[in-house]
């Protein structure tokens, strides 16, 4: 039989390729002369090896020890990052009230009739708002960190002051904020600004001279200067009109905000003090302007601008 002698040749070159490239691949993954192991003997393995462990855990340290840093200092869900001067607030907090009218861009506290159906709206906001308050389990915390203060008794570390919602009666739920008796409660709170300190009017020589009469009376009416301690809190009509439609005010518990509260920190279960204002026989059929004061040295008042005050109108058919 025939044979192409050019054919066997290239089956003799093609089995010497393969043998080299086995022999090749062979000595790649392992070389009995040397010892290396794909490519690398084992000092050279060793000595790779180790650089990438130790550079990789320099890496990991890095970004582990900037992580917790970065945790620590800036995203503490109860410390803001910026506060007072350096936030957007400022070191003013200012006074709002409840119930709110369901047009945002309104103050009118506004009902005709002494009917359920009639007050039912501002009734059911103040339920919802004070709803905290009565039942504190629905604050995070609140439980375990309530604390009897007073102005001698000063909340632990931890703690958080309680609020005693007895001390609103007759403005309560039971007897529906008053509305029925067209003498309804409004109630105030004061702004929360993180770490501010009131700078209380509490010594009786030093009171503005622009603080109404009856407030002055009352503050120098308290005997120990500890008990004065208060971010003081005043409403009355804002034009002589006013002033006289709007009535008696009763204050409850008192006119204004222990100091105690303060500063607030965000611990758990905190509650914001509040004061209800029962406007005890307003005039009726009629719009009365009413303007809510905050006193304390570092609260700015600016009327115009809405600052350390607060304004509604009342209206009661």
């Amino acid at each position: 039989m025939y044979r192409n002698p050019g054919m066997a040749e290239f089956e003799i070159e093609t089995k010497r390729s393969k043998n080299t490239w086995s022999r090749k691949l062979s000595h790649f993954c392992y070389n009995e002369n040397t010892g290396a192991f794909l490519g690398r003997t084992p000092k050279s393995w060793g000595k790779i090896l180790l650089f990438y462990f130790i550079f990789y855990a320099v890496l990991v340290a890095i970004f582990a020890i900037c992580m917790v840093t970065f945790l620590q200092h800036y995203i503490n869900p109860r410390v803001p990052r910026l506060q007072q001067d350096y936030g957007l607030i400022g070191t003013s907090p200012g006074l709002g009230f409840r119930p709110l009218p369901p047009d945002v861009r309104s103050t009118l506290i506004y009902y005709k009739g002494s009917g359920y159906d009639d007050y039912k709206y501002w009734e059911n906001q103040l339920i919802d708002f004070l709803s905290v308050y009565k039942k504190k389990g629905q604050t995070a915390g609140a439980g375990q960190n309530i604390f009897d203060c007073d102005f001698n008794k000063l909340p632990p570390p931890g703690k958080v002051c309680d609020v005693d919602v007895r001390g609103w009666e007759p403005c309560i739920q039971e007897n529906h904020f008053s509305f029925h008796k067209s003498s309804p409660c409004i109630f105030l709170k004061l702004n929360r600004i993180y770490g501010w300190r009131p700078e209380y009017y509490n010594e009786t020589d030093s009171l503005p001279s622009d603080m109404p009469r009856e407030l002055q009376y009352h503050v120098r009416n308290i005997s120990s200067s500890i008990n004065r301690n208060y971010v003081w809190v005043q409403c009355y009509g804002e034009t002589p009109a006013d002033k006289e439609n709007i009535g008696p005010i009763e204050y409850l518990p008192g006119p204004g905000f222990p100091g105690y509260f303060y500063p607030y920190e965000n611990a758990e279960g905190y509650l914001s003090p509040l004061v209800a204002v029962h406007l005890q026989r307003p005039k009726t059929g009629i719009v009365i302007n009413i303007e809510c004061r905050a006193w304390a040295r570092n609260i700015k008042y600016d009327r115009r601008e809405r600052l350390g005050v607060v304004h509604f109108e009342l209206m009661i058919e």
